[in-house]
């Protein structure tokens, strides 16, 4: 029905939803880890032609509840642009509960706290936002482009307009060198910002992206399932968070699956862990059936 340009990625949580391209690729777009938009160029979109999509979409589903705007990272459009286009997918779409994105800490902190609030007012109300990990050399080594600092300061500044955020973390990206403070500091992130989604996924590198991080991550040794699984039961013990966290580690990349809220469900967490890492490989998804 449109003509997407792809490649077309979405959060796991978006796959029954409509999907728009506000955006080509992604503005930053120098994560060594990631192969996601390496294809293609950034452009922002010219509105025109969006609305011509919209108005498509919402005469083949009008009763549709929830939309994501892709590509890479939407909130690098200008304010003006962004209430715009909200407004017209509101009058568009006369159920309309859900506008989601992804964003990355440099978006959220390049906009004002009011421009924030004015999007949320106007619908924009869930953030899906690459945390990846909490320390500054791991960060540095992945050349993210921010600080822990810089992380805690845009999820806050994003989460106090009433944003819902869904956060991410890599488990294994710090190699056996970094693993513990990987941890540690992934978590202060966590319990410093008040976030509503956490899941955490295993690092994968495609082929196109190997090169570039080893390149720059030359003291980088890559963690087997069983210290992943390690990882992930310190950073559950270590969580402590001001707030209800849903959680998730059902990503295609994960070894397990979880599934809980935080703080609640804590200790089973952990004794689900300690089952799979007592029974070895056995408690594993075989990784002919993982992917990215």
């Amino acid at each position: 029905m449109l003509d997407y340009s792809y490649p077309l990625y979405r959060p796991p949580a978006e796959a029954d939803n409509i999907i728009i391209q506000a955006t080509y690729g992604c503005s930053y777009n120098n994560c060594t880890f990631c192969s996601m938009y390496k294809s293609k160029s950034y452009q922002v979109r010219d509105i025109e032609e969006i609305y011509k999509e919209i108005d498509i979409l919402s005469n083949s589903y009008p009763q549709s509840r929830k939309i994501f705007l892709a590509d890479g990272d939407a909130l690098s459009l200008d304010t003006s642009y962004l209430l715009v286009l909200l407004k017209y997918l509101k009058k568009s779409f006369v159920k309309l509960r859900r506008i989601s994105l992804y964003a990355s800490a440099q978006n959220i902190l390049n906009k004002s706290s009011e421009d924030l609030e004015l999007l949320f007012a106007n619908g924009l109300n869930l953030i899906y936002y690459g945390v990846e990990s909490g320390s500054d050399v791991v960060l540095k080594k992945i050349t993210k482009g921010v600080n822990q600092n810089e992380i805690i300061e845009s999820l806050n500044k994003a989460s106090d307009t009433g944003m819902k955020i869904s956060a991410t973390v890599i488990l294994g990206i710090g190699g056996s060198k970094y693993t513990d403070e990987h941890i540690r500091d992934s978590v202060k992130i966590i319990n410093e910002t008040s976030i509503t989604y956490l899941s955490t996924l295993q690092l994968g590198l495609e082929e196109e992206s190997k090169e570039k991080f080893y390149k720059n991550f030359t003291d980088f040794t890559l963690l087997d399932d069983h210290e992943i699984l390690c990882e992930q039961k310190r950073f559950i013990e270590l969580l402590n968070p001001s707030n209800k966290i849903i959680f998730r580690s059902n990503h295609a990349s994960n070894a397990l699956h979880l599934a809980g809220t935080l703080p609640r469900d804590k200790g089973r967490l952990v004794q689900e862990l300690e089952i799979a890492l007592n029974m070895g490989e056995r408690a594993f998804v075989p990784k002919m059936f993982r992917g990215f």
